[in-house]
């Protein structure tokens, strides 16, 4: 039959015609109600009876007063954090290649809001002079990617770097100091501000410690960290390669402030075949701004020579 698109003007906001049949949209507000009817099954009354049932309760359903807009889209809304040394994505097995493909694949399997990557490089004449490999993950994850420069290498840089599946702002990569004589590699701080839905905020930080025997410069990164964390007025998730393990100064140091994800009896995460020792944390401050959902290292061993570690948060 024809169907003559005026007679329901006054109730349907958008009409569309197939030919297979008819979809028919109405709204009141933010409030919509979608209908489709088969050609072969409606009649001009049947869509009217149906479009005067749905604005009866589209106009009832508007009097439901929405969520407050600081929580809309953050009811049991869990964060997922990744932390991952990529070995500038050279597989140990492999020397001789590059394999971006086989990180960008742990990091979607994993399927993380933030993530913080240690030993990235761009364009350098080890991993390929036109490969970015910050951005190059970021395209191949899906998420927003920042780098953070720690030192020139091979013609291009490398450093830490962020991935992000949130929006980004105030995004600063600051050097950590190394003691005088030590022939220290120089190490930064990247962090960046991150607007959660409901626009929470939170401050995310990306982090590769002195990896000296000695932990000297170690020890004085650890104290430069805490002093620009202090300066923070939001709720800070530092995570990375420290370089320490958890009975060091070092580490010892970093739980004056901040409370890892795992605390004892926690799984290794170097090296990656039967591993024996833990370097890599996901840390947070304060105590009370998070709930710490779940920890694990994921059994990671082909990519690089790091296991990937992961917590889950509950934003407090």
């Amino acid at each position: 039959m024809e169907f003559n698109e005026n007679i329901f003007a006054t109730l349907a906001t958008r009409k569309s015609v197939y030919a297979t049949g008819l979809i028919i949209e109405i709204s009141k507000g933010s409030k919509v109600i979608v209908a489709y009817f088969r050609r072969d099954k409606y009649t001009k009354m049947k869509i009217l009876y149906a479009l005067v049932f749905f604005a009866v309760v589209l106009m009832s359903s508007c009097a439901v007063k929405p969520l407050p807009s600081s929580t809309a889209g953050m009811v049991n809304k869990d964060i997922t954090i990744l932390c991952y040394n990529i070995h500038h994505c050279n597989p140990p097995s492999k020397p001789d290649l590059i394999d971006i493909q086989a990180i960008a694949n742990v990091i979607k399997q994993q399927n993380p809001d933030l993530v913080a990557l240690q030993e990235v490089d761009v364009n350098t004449s080890r991993s390929g002079t036109s490969l970015n490999q910050a951005e190059e993950l970021g395209r191949l994850t899906g998420m927003t990617a920042y780098f953070g420069k720690a030192i020139d290498y091979g013609g291009g840089e490398y450093g830490v770097a962020i991935l992000s599946k949130f929006p980004l702002s105030d995004i600063k990569n600051r050097p950590l100091p190394s003691a005088a004589g030590t022939n220290g590699e120089p190490r930064t701080l990247l962090s960046a501000t991150v607007t959660l839905p409901g626009n929470k905020q939170i401050i995310f930080a990306s982090t590769h410690l002195d990896a000296q025997r000695n932990d000297a410069n170690r020890q004085l990164q650890i104290k430069k960290i805490l002093e620009l964390v202090k300066q923070e007025t939001l709720p800070v998730i530092i995570a990375g390669d420290f370089n320490a393990v958890p009975e060091s100064d070092v580490i010892k140091q970093m739980d004056n402030y901040f409370t890892r994800t795992c605390i004892t009896g926690c799984p290794f995460t170097i090296p990656v075949i039967n591993p024996n020792k833990t370097i890599d944390y996901i840390a947070y401050t304060p105590e009370n701004a998070f709930k710490v959902v779940a920890h694990e290292v994921i059994n990671e061993q082909y990519a690089s020579d790091h296991l990937p570690v992961k917590a889950v948060f509950t934003l407090k």
